[in-house]
């Protein structure tokens, strides 16, 4: 997403993550992150997004070990998380009056929506 940050336009772009403080420089650098990183250690934002934990199966079964070979052939060394692996994640955009125009809960570490279906969102809401 990062090597189409621009065709978000004025839309802000967070990434809200459960990692300390101390870590967020490092996390963003790791990543390459050009965008805001903000921690919420206490997941209350992960709970009033409805965000749960997955099974053990689902986030290191065969999908994300698949994941992980797919990187490796690219040449790409991946980054093993440390933290609580089995937390689930989503995408959100709200809008100008801060209601979720849009939910995304992921089922797994592999899910995720395009790029393309978030930009379609916003132009609709826009």
């Amino acid at each position: 997403m990062s090597d189409r940050l621009d065709e978000f336009g004025d839309a802000a772009v967070v990434l809200v993550t459960f990692t300390r403080p101390r870590n967020l420089r490092g996390f963003r650098r790791q990543l390459g992150l050009a965008y805001p990183v903000v921690t919420d250690e206490t997941r209350s934002t992960y709970r009033a997004y409805g965000l749960g934990r997955g099974s053990w199966r689902r986030v290191w079964g065969f999908r994300a070990v698949r994941g992980y070979a797919r990187l490796l052939r690219r040449g790409k060394w991946p980054h093993f998380p440390t933290g609580d692996t089995l937390q689930l994640g989503g995408d959100f955009i709200v809008d100008s009056e801060g209601q979720v125009a849009y939910a995304h809960p992921s089922t797994g570490p592999d899910d995720r929506p395009a790029v393309d279906e978030l930009l379609a969102v916003l132009r609709a809401i826009r």
